[in-house]
């Protein structure tokens, strides 16, 4: 099998439904999730290395498992009647994460700077993406359906990434850096 087909070598390429070019709303939403699903692999192997967060790098696995899910979703021209492969399911499991994430991370009033350890770091790195991952499809819901999951997936899913920052952090024994210019910002958590 060769990888190269010459066939995009004019500007377009290939979605479920046809041809487009290759700077294409779709394209630039569902591109924009494979390249955070690139640093999820590196979050994930940083984390498998680590050692003591190995529950985060199972997790981020299955993430990765989801992202292609979210792209295959997006690549098609006409959503409607398609069988779609991502569920709210994947949604509702991010939320029991990031609240045990959240809860093994000690509380915090201000912004904190992404980074203290690697991991954290990419982790941060994966939230940033995924918001503009977010914007893409935004974008593209203005010109045509977006799976509903799929919005709710990416939205829930930087949070996620910035819950299992903290959390991993805190398991490696590395403090969050405040922003120190911020003013108290969070609430304090329900008990």
């Amino acid at each position: 099998m060769k990888l190269y087909t010459r066939t995009g070598d004019g500007g377009e390429t290939s979605v479920k439904g046809g041809r487009v070019r290759k700077d294409d709303i779709r394209v630039e939403a569902y591109g924009t999730i494979d390249e955070l699903n690139s640093f999820v692999g590196q979050a994930a192997a940083l984390a498998a290395a680590a050692g003591q967060l190995d529950g985060l790098a199972a997790e981020l696995l299955e993430i990765q498992q989801e992202l292609f899910d979210c792209g295959s979703d997006l690549a098609f021209r006409d959503p409607a009647g398609r069988d779609l492969k991502l569920t709210p399911e994947a949604a509702e499991r991010l939320e029991g994460w990031i609240d045990a994430h959240t809860d093994a991370a000690p509380e915090i009033t201000r912004f904190i700077l992404p980074g203290g350890s690697e991991v954290s770091a990419v982790l941060h790195v994966c939230r940033t993406v995924c918001r503009r991952a977010e914007r893409r499809a935004v974008t593209l819901s203005a010109e045509v359906e977006v799976p509903a999951p799929v919005m709710t997936y990416l939205n829930r899913l930087s949070d996620y990434f910035f819950a299992a920052a903290r959390a991993a952090n805190a398991r490696l024994g590395v403090e969050d850096t405040a922003y120190i210019r911020s003013a108290d910002v969070f609430r304090k958590r329900d008990s």
